[in-house]
């Protein structure tokens, strides 16, 4: 049977190893393996998540809520928008991604992704034959290059992807250069990626109001804690969720996530102690790693951060595997389009684990 001509010149997307391979291949013990490489919550889920997941159980075999709509209003007071402004996925934010493409791309689009970033956007995007254009995140000033954005516009520009924070730099985008790339490109939709406002305590969603061509996608599997459940939502204006909905699978979201989701957006008090407990640890884990000789490391305003390298010695893949043989795991950032390979990404962690983190670090690199 002959694949699609998009598909047969794809590659498949290949996600990080996982803990029961490398405690197999390293023999290390599963639940000594401290994980740096997902941008996990790593305190765990919501206990009203898991109280509500426990008493569903015993509904699975019903099909679940297909308008979602007690869900959709939690997440539109946590959000401060409309009802009517929320579409709700699941398999994470990606199903958002892919409903985006399925509703607004055809064949020979082009849509704009400044590098380094989140790459999932063009796997999603390709297969249905948009054309994507690269523009540039600059490093030496950690910052969006902002005319590298208007110099990729074509009349065949149909998206642009902003992620804030950035993935995998950390960097904020300022509101106001968001502002001024929709207002000038009103016929492209700015799609403003916000996996991680929690972090950064900063967001765009005000501006679903002011411009109709502004999509913000949002997920639970950081903050929130529930990266197994696949649940991620988007904020746009009335008009794009209508014709959102008009693809959307109606039954993707299942009754276990339904209830982990909507509970855990009702546990306030989980919620600011992940964000807390999280600043905290980037904090720390970016203090003590800026005393270290030979790294560059980004400021973030995420649950993860970027670091270089080069002056170590050592190339990311090497080190990557050092730490694994040890039982740490980080990101070997080679793969991300836009950086060479003397870039890691580490997530944050408890404290605990931060800290045996830095001293497995320090005795790699010495």
């Amino acid at each position: 049977m002959k694949a699609r001509k998009i598909v047969e010149e794809m590659d498949s997307y290949v996600p990080g190893r996982s803990q029961d391979e490398i405690a197999s291949d390293f023999n290390l013990k599963k639940e000594d393996i401290i994980k740096l490489g997902s941008n996990e919550n790593p305190w765990g889920p919501s206990p009203k998540a898991m109280k509500a997941i426990e008493d569903e159980i015993k509904s699975i075999n019903r099909y679940p809520e297909s308008q979602l709509h007690e869900l959709v209003s939690e997440i539109a007071e946590y959000s401060g928008v409309k009802d009517s402004q929320v579409i709700i996925g699941g398999d994470g934010a990606d199903e958002i991604i892919d409903v985006l493409a399925k509703t607004f791309i055809d064949d020979g689009d082009e849509f704009i992704v400044p590098l380094p970033s989140y790459m999932y956007y063009e796997y999603l995007l390709k297969q249905y034959g948009a054309k994507p254009v690269y523009a540039k995140w600059d490093l030496d000033e950690n910052k969006l290059d902002v005319e590298s954005i208007y110099n990729s516009i074509t009349s065949k520009t149909r998206m642009i992807f902003l992620c804030s924070p950035n993935n995998p730099t950390g960097t904020l985008i300022d509101k106001e250069i968001l502002i001024d790339i929709a207002r000038k490109n009103p016929d492209i939709l700015i799609i403003i990626d916000e996996a991680y406002f929690e972090y950064s305590e900063v967001t765009n969603k005000d501006l679903i109001n002011e411009y109709d061509n502004i999509f913000i996608i949002r997920t639970m599997s950081k903050v929130l804690g529930l990266a197994g459940m696949r649940i991620g939502y988007g904020l746009a204006c009335e008009e794009i969720i209508e014709y959102m909905h008009r693809i959307k699978p109606v039954f993707s979201l299942t009754r276990l996530s339904f209830v982990a989701a909507l509970n855990t957006f009702r546990d306030k008090e989980y919620i600011e102690d992940s964000i807390k407990k999280g600043i905290e640890s980037r904090q720390y884990l970016h203090d003590e790693l800026s005393k270290i000789d030979g790294l560059k490391v980004f400021p973030s305003k995420s649950n993860f951060m970027l670091i270089g390298i080069k002056d170590t010695g050592f190339t990311a893949s090497q080190l990557a595997l050092e730490l694994v043989k040890r039982g740490i795991i980080v990101r070997d950032c080679t793969s991300f389009k836009g950086l060479d390979e003397y870039w890691i990404r580490i997530s944050i962690c408890t404290l605990e684990e931060d800290k045996k983190f830095i001293n497995v670090f320090k005795e790699v690199l010495n």
